[in-house]
């Protein structure tokens, strides 16, 4: 499994379904903004509808941070398409308003390095940065599903690190305590802490 924190996010073009249009997306095309992509194993699943769904409810948070999200699978554009047009109650992904790229083949799937030896993704999320560069990655096996609230407390915390030159203390949330780069200042967290 490679680590791609600290890389550049392998670029790809592939279709999307955006609320059931077909668009071709680059990820050249969110240069400047922030870019939470996520794959999952397959469409027509079970676990992944309820991860598609979490996304979409938090997807007004995304928003507000400057964050696109996008979603991946192996699946044809068609396959998307038919999914998104799927009721709620019928196991669908209808009302799911951010693109669901087709990586069909696998090819985007094998760069982030997600794609197992069925030819399916693990559940790897990674979250880039303004200037393409992976700042956070975390890859889940096929039965478990991630947390879309951690996804978005990274996201915060990066902004935080990049706005203050702070950094961020485990389970830190936003409007908590950083610390800064000195052995006072994460002495004094420490200390803090325990009071």
């Amino acid at each position: 499994m490679s680590v791609l924190v600290g890389k550049k996010a392998p670029v790809f073009k592939a279709t999307a379904v955006y609320e059931g249009e077909f668009k071709t997306v680059h990820l050249d095309d969110y240069n400047g903004k922030y870019v939470v992509l996520f794959f999952y194993p397959l469409d027509f699943t079970f676990v992944c509808p309820t991860e598609l769904h979490a996304f979409q409810e938090k997807l007004q948070d995304f928003n507000r941070l400057g964050a696109t999200v996008l979603a991946c699978s192996v699946d044809s554009h068609f396959s998307h398409k038919a999914w998104i047009e799927t009721p709620k109650e019928k196991g669908g992904i209808q009302g799911i308003q951010y693109g669901i790229i087709s990586d069909l083949g696998g090819k985007i799937a094998k760069d982030y390095d997600v794609l197992n030896e069925d030819g399916i993704a693990y559940r790897g999320l990674f979250l880039i940065d303004q200037q393409g560069v992976v700042r956070h990655q975390v890859v889940n096996d096929l039965p478990l599903g991630r947390s879309v609230t951690e996804c978005l407390r990274m996201l915060e915390a990066l902004q935080h690190v990049e706005k203050h030159g702070e950094v961020c203390p485990a389970d830190w949330n936003k409007n908590q305590a950083a610390i800064q780069t000195t052995q006072a200042s994460v002495s004094a967290y420490l200390a803090n802490k325990t009071a």
